[in-house]
């Protein structure tokens, strides 16, 4: 970054770093003992839709990386489009292998960037719950390289339940790079599995 950069006050883009999801385990284990949310078994991986032969081409082999798990006990990934447009690459684990999920939530973004979509990657999701069913997501921004928390409020439409956001940061920011900026935790209503 040079002087006029600073002066201008623009920025130096993060660089995606993937391998910040393999925080998620111990962060659960934090996440269980500091609020009672465990995992739900069930992760997203969000991108800005892509229709075409070569994305066709990277999905289907996303599918046959995951479909050669053997430890796979739930269906192959789905594809799903939300009401605002975005699709979603939805896996779906044993609730107590976390560390499966997250293994496939990080070859779902590596083989989308691989194959060149990474400027439409948007953000992974892993879903956790309590025993009162409140729900908890993990964001993790591709383009920042930090996650944040959002926990939709159930039966209300479109409200967050911020204080609980407020406190699982609290908690978690010793295990996983936190988005400082409260303004980039976006909401992502019709997420698969919150």
């Amino acid at each position: 970054m040079g002087f006029l950069d600073i002066l201008l006050g623009r920025t130096k883009a993060v660089a995606p770093d993937l391998d910040q999801l393999f925080g998620l385990p111990s962060a659960a284990l934090t996440l269980q003992a500091a609020a009672g949310f465990t995992p739900t078994g069930t992760g997203a991986v969000c991108f800005a839709s892509v229709e075409g032969g070569a994305f066709a081409q990277a999905h289907q082999e996303v599918q046959e990386l995951l479909d050669a798990d053997a430890e796979r006990t739930g269906p192959p990934v789905e594809v799903s489009r939300d009401e605002y447009g975005y699709s979603w690459l939805v896996s779906r684990r044993d609730p107590d292998d976390l560390p499966a999920l997250v293994s496939d939530l990080h070859a779902v973004n590596s083989a989308l960037e691989g194959s060149g979509f990474g400027p439409q990657l948007l953000c992974s999701v892993a879903g956790f719950q309590d025993t009162g069913q409140r729900r908890l997501g993990l964001v993790y921004l591709y383009k920042r390289g930090t996650f944040y928390p959002f926990a939709p409020l159930a039966g209300e439409a479109q409200r967050r339940d911020n204080a609980l956001e407020l406190q699982v940061k609290a908690a978690l920011a010793d295990d996983l790079r936190i988005e400082q900026d409260l303004s980039r935790w976006f909401p992502i209503w019709g997420a698969p599995g919150l």
